[in-house]
């Protein structure tokens, strides 16, 4: 009984530091200060292990179409470039901003799955927007068989491609 008495003590003395920290507001929260090792591993964590849990069931489309590909060059150049750039950027004033910073997509193949889920539905506290509010999944699949032909794509070939993207009236920005 004494242990138990002990234990409970210790952890509602750990609860109680705790909340004086967070309470204190000493935590820089500030995009310009990066975490600690040890948040940045655990939100890591957190993030790919729930994003891998939703993605897993996802069902892929086929995603060689060239019109499908045309299609999500043109959305990726209107809403994710000044994020996660296009192969002849090096970096934009949005994403010197932004912390955590977000993958060049230019240079990263991601699995469709994850790609599908993450831009439907954003990520918390990242910047990363849930695009399915307002599009719906035949586009952003259209962004999602975009993304693994972008990293193949020199400058050139990326302004090309998006030259020739239709027009898309259902956009929002």
């Amino acid at each position: 009984m004494k242990l138990l008495t002990r234990l409970i003590g210790v952890v509602l003395l750990i609860l109680v530091l705790i909340g004086g920290y967070i309470w204190s507001g000493i935590y820089t929260i500030g995009a310009d200060v990066p975490h600690w090792t040890v948040t940045v591993q655990l939100m890591d964590l957190v993030r790919r292990r729930a994003i891998e849990r939703r993605a897993k069931e996802i069902k892929v489309p086929r995603l060689d179409n060239p019109q499908l590909i045309l299609k999500g060059a043109g959305q990726y150049a209107a809403m994710c470039t000044q994020c996660h750039l296009a192969p002849d950027m090096k970096n934009s004033e949005l994403r010197d901003g932004l912390y955590p910073l977000p993958p060049d997509l230019s240079k990263t193949r991601v699995d469709p799955r994850v790609a599908f889920w993450v831009i439907k539905h954003g990520i918390k506290m990242s910047a990363m927007p849930a695009w399915g509010v307002s599009h719906d999944d035949a586009t952003i699949w259209s962004m999602v068989a975009f993304l693994q032909k972008l990293p193949d794509l020199s400058a050139r070939q990326y302004h090309d491609i998006v030259a020739r993207a239709p027009p898309d009236e259902d956009m929002h920005m």
